[in-house]
């Protein structure tokens, strides 16, 4: 198994296809990543995160992941969560670098979902997010006109507020607090 090192982590199986109708391989969906990490890492600054791994390729099987695996680095930021049943700790991964950001997608990462919160203070949110998803009878374009009316009332409450689409079939209005 031939290894290649892209921003000083070791990746392997560069060359798998990750997205299949278009030919993208692991070290195209790592690639990515470096090119938008000075957009991204703003986003994920103190934030812990869950990832979204894909051990296969896109749109197959996945798993969510809220705690570093054993085989994480030391150099990889971590937060430490106490469950809500008070029995351990989650030690969350922190995207802090773009060091970390290759790092978790050669771990097959193509999702990343950050806290509302950053640390130390993740019981204080600093943006809330309402989540759009077209149920029976919906489509995105549902999503889009409750997305403007959404809009609209926060402008009238004088928040901003920013759309993206979800990593499913819907829209997410973020508001910063």
């Amino acid at each position: 198994m031939a290894a290649e090192t892209i921003q000083g982590v070791r990746i392997f199986n560069g060359d798998r296809v990750v997205y299949p109708l278009v030919g993208f391989t692991k070290r195209d969906v790592i690639n990515y990543y470096v090119r938008i990490a000075a957009y991204i890492l703003p986003h994920l600054k103190k934030r812990p995160v869950t990832l979204k791994r894909y051990p296969d390729e896109a749109g197959g099987q996945f798993f969510y992941e809220k705690d570093a695996p054993a085989f994480t680095p030391d150099w990889v930021t971590r937060f430490a969560v106490w469950r809500r049943s008070g029995e351990s700790q989650i030690h969350y991964i922190v995207i802090d670098s773009v060091r970390t950001l290759v790092w978790a997608a050669s771990v097959g990462t193509i999702e990343i979902h950050p806290f509302l919160a950053v640390m130390p203070d993740i019981e204080r949110p600093t943006e809330v997010v309402f989540d759009l998803d077209p149920g029976e009878g919906a489509n995105i374009l549902s999503c889009a006109r409750v997305a403007l009316l959404l809009r609209d009332v926060l402008a009238r409450l004088q928040l901003r507020s920013f759309a993206k689409v979800s990593g499913s079939k819907g829209i997410q209005v973020y508001v910063p607090l």
